[in-house]
């Protein structure tokens, strides 16, 4: 099932692509997933690429979408073989029947008009024969072509999505470690900032002999409370 509309595939594909071919070549886009795979930037120290996700399921998309009109080409030069090898047996047959035609104007009802209506049965059994191979030969390639594209597609669709799995669990072990030293330094600065309380609010022995200050000096503290002194 598409991700999205086709209309959008327009931002993967090179207009210089589409000016030179009228359709889509498959290998030729493959080739360009692989290439978006391998000109990603990596991650250094891990050996992992950061794939635009956007780019690489339109050029899945893309790809998925002129399967059919791949394998209605493959179809398609079937139908022109096809033709020419009934072309060729009609070519055939005329070539017979004009060598028929021409031995029944030239030899009289004898052994030779026999021999040569033999010989010509034997040449169209030939042609026939040599016919049916060749279509059938025509036929396993063009399955064969079918099979190792949809084999090619699959691998390259199941590596995409594996190194985006493992780009993405990169990317999350990486922003847990970053989480994890945060909250420690922030751990820290709040134990800091506990102890500076404390020390505020209980003094310390020495702290609380020292000469008390006058009102107009003893500096206020915000947020703390009147000060305690221990007797």
């Amino acid at each position: 099932m598409l991700r999205q509309d086709p209309a959008r595939l327009d931002l993967v594909r090179d207009p210089q692509r589409d000016t030179q071919n009228q359709g889509v070549d498959i290998q030729q886009e493959l080739n360009v997933l692989e290439e978006l795979i391998l000109d990603s930037p990596r991650i250094p120290l891990t050996g992992k690429t950061i794939v635009d996700e956007e780019q690489l399921l339109d050029q899945l998309d893309l790809i998925r979408i002129n399967l059919p009109e791949a394998f209605d080409r493959a179809q398609q030069i079937i139908t022109e073989k096809e033709t020419i090898l009934a072309e060729a047996e009609e070519y055939a047959r005329q070539i017979a029947a004009m060598a028929e035609q021409r031995a029944a104007q030239i030899l009289d009802e004898t052994g030779i008009i026999q021999q040569a209506e033999r010989q010509a049965q034997q040449i169209r059994l030939q042609v026939q024969q040599e016919c049916e191979a060749l279509q059938q030969q025509t036929l396993r390639e063009v399955e064969q072509l079918q099979t190792q594209a949809r084999q090619e597609f699959e691998q390259t669709r199941r590596n995409a999505m594996l190194e985006q799995s493992q780009i993405q669990e990169e990317a999350d072990r990486y922003a847990d470690g970053m989480l994890s030293d945060l909250e420690q330094r922030l751990s820290e600065m709040l134990r800091i900032v506990k102890n500076g309380r404390q020390q505020v609010n209980h003094p310390t022995p020495s702290m609380a002999s020292e000469p008390k200050e006058t009102g107009l000096n003893k500096p206020k503290v915000k947020g703390t409370g009147p000060r305690r002194h221990r007797s």
